[in-house]
């Protein structure tokens, strides 16, 4: 099981409200609406993954790397240096 397993149904409800907020986006453009309008909820999605991203960031610190901590060594190093560089990935963004 994955880290977020617990969290499961709390991570696809988040993604389906920004999936809604995309579609509506879309619609947005299509409709011509004001441009401020579509960057505002373009922000709104953006933070949307976000918070995702987060919560999936915390479960597998919490799951994933504490269980290879336990376990030492290369697992260890390895599920560190994951986490190290989505870390660096999310910054990034």
């Amino acid at each position: 099981m994955h880290g977020y397993g617990q969290d499961k149904t709390k991570v696809l409800g988040r993604l389906h409200r920004v999936e809604g907020q995309v579609h509506a986006i879309a619609q947005m453009v299509e409709e011509d609406a004001y441009c401020i309008d579509v960057l505002t909820q373009i922000a709104a999605a953006n933070s949307g993954l976000k918070s995702v991203a987060l919560l999936l960031l915390d479960d597998h610190l919490n799951h994933c790397v504490r269980q290879a901590s336990e376990q030492g060594g290369d697992v260890a190093d390895e599920k560190l240096a994951e986490a190290s560089a989505a870390i660096g990935r999310l910054v990034k963004s």
